[in-house]
C-alpha cells in the first residue's frame, strides 16, 4: 500500500478525532454531552474536551433570559363574562440537563402551564375584579407555576398580563348596556328639567291669577266708593247721573265708530223717546 495514503488517511483521522474531541462553547450557552446514549455533563462557556467517537453533543441550550409570548384565549369568568387574555413569561434556564430531560419541549410546557393557570386565576373572579387587578393576577400567576417549572430546572424570572379585555360580543353588549344608561340618564334630566319648568309655569299662572284677583278687588273696591260718593253727592235727584251716563255712551259710541275694524253704527233702541226725553228735561 502507498504510505502516502496511510499518512493522509491518519492525518484525516487526527482532524476529525481532534474536532469531535474539542469544543469551544460561546457565552450564554451551555451543551449536554452525552455518553453512549446516557447523559453524562454539561458543558460551559469556553474551551472544553470530551471523549471523541463516545461523547457527543446532544442538546445546545442558551442560559439567557428567554421570552415566552402566551397566546390570546377567551377566558370565562366567575360571573359567566367572557374575556380575552394574553401574557408574556420571561423564564432562565438553570439546568439544562433538567429542562431537555425533565420534559419533551420546554417551551410549549411553560406556555400551556401559563395559559391553564390563568384560565383557573381569571376564572375565580369577577369581571370588574379580572379588569383592574393586573398585578394580583400576576402574582397568583407566577406562584402557580414557580415551582411546576422547577422541577424542569427553569426559573420564572417574571410574567406580565398584556392584555385583558371583554370578548368582541361582550364589548358589544356593553357597549349598548352604557348607551341606554347615557339615554336613561338624558331622559330622567329632561324629564326633570320639563317638570320644574312646569312648576314655575304653574306657580306663575298662580301668582299672576292670585294678582289678577287683587286688581278686580281693587277696582271693585274703588268703584264701590265712587259709586257711594257719586250718591251722596247727587242724592234724589236723577239728572246728573243720567248726564253722566249719556256721556260715557255717547264716548263710547265715538270710540267704537273711529275704530278701523268698525263696521257697525250703534243707535238707541228708541230715538223719538230718547229725543222727547232730551227734549222734556230741558223744558
Amino acid at each position: 500500500m502507498n504510505p502516502s495514503i496511510i499518512f493522509f488517511a491518519l492525518l484525516a483521522l487526527a482532524v476529525v478525532t481532534v474536532y469531535r474531541g474539542v469544543k469551544q462553547v460561546p457565552q450564554g450557552s451551555k451543551w449536554v454531552i452525552q455518553r453512549l446514549g446516557k447523559y453524562h455533563r454539561s458543558l460551559a462557556p469556553g474551551l472544553q474536551f470530551i471523549v471523541p467517537y463516545v461523547d457527543n453533543v446532544a442538546y445546545k441550550v442558551t442560559t439567557k433570559d428567554i421570552v415566552l409570548d402566551i397566546p390570546s384565549q377567551e377566558v370565562i369568568t366567575l360571573d359567566n363574562v367572557v374575556i380575552v387574555a394574553n401574557a408574556v413569561a420571561y423564564i432562565n434556564i438553570l439546568s439544562p440537563e433538567k429542562a431537555v430531560y425533565g420534559v419533551e419541549d420546554y417551551e410549549v410546557a411553560i406556555r400551556t402551564l401559563v395559559q391553564t393557570s390563568l384560565r383557573s386565576i381569571v376564572g375565580e373572579m369577577k369581571l370588574d375584579d379580572a379588569l383592574s387587578s393586573r398585578d394580583q393576577i400576576k402574582l397568583k400567576l407566577k406562584g402557580s407555576i414557580s415551582d411546576d417549572i422547577a422541577d424542569w430546572g427553569i426559573t420564572l424570572k417574571t410574567v406580565e398580563i398584556q392584555d385583558i379585555n371583554p370578548s368582541g360580543t361582550m364589548q358589544a353588549a356593553m357597549e349598548e348596556q352604557a348607551a341606554a344608561e347615557r339615554e336613561r340618564r338624558a331622559t330622567v334630566t329632561r324629564a326633570d328639567g320639563e317638570k320644574s319648568a312646569a312648576i314655575l309655569q304653574a306657580d306663575g299662572r298662580l301668582e299672576a291669577s292670585r294678582r289678577d284677583a287683587e286688581a278686580k278687588i281693587v277696582i271693585a273696591e274703588a268703584t264701590r266708593e265712587a259709586i257711594e260718593k257719586v250718591t251722596a253727592a247727587v242724592g234724589a235727584n236723577d239728572l246728573p247721573v243720567m248726564y253722566l251716563l249719556g256721556e260715557n255712551y255717547i264716548s263710547a259710541v265715538k270710540e267704537l265708530a273711529g275704530s278701523e275694524n268698525s263696521k257697525f253704527m250703534i243707535l238707541p233702541a228708541d230715538i223719538p223717546a230718547a229725543v222727547r226725553g232730551i227734549m222734556g228735561n230741558l223744558k
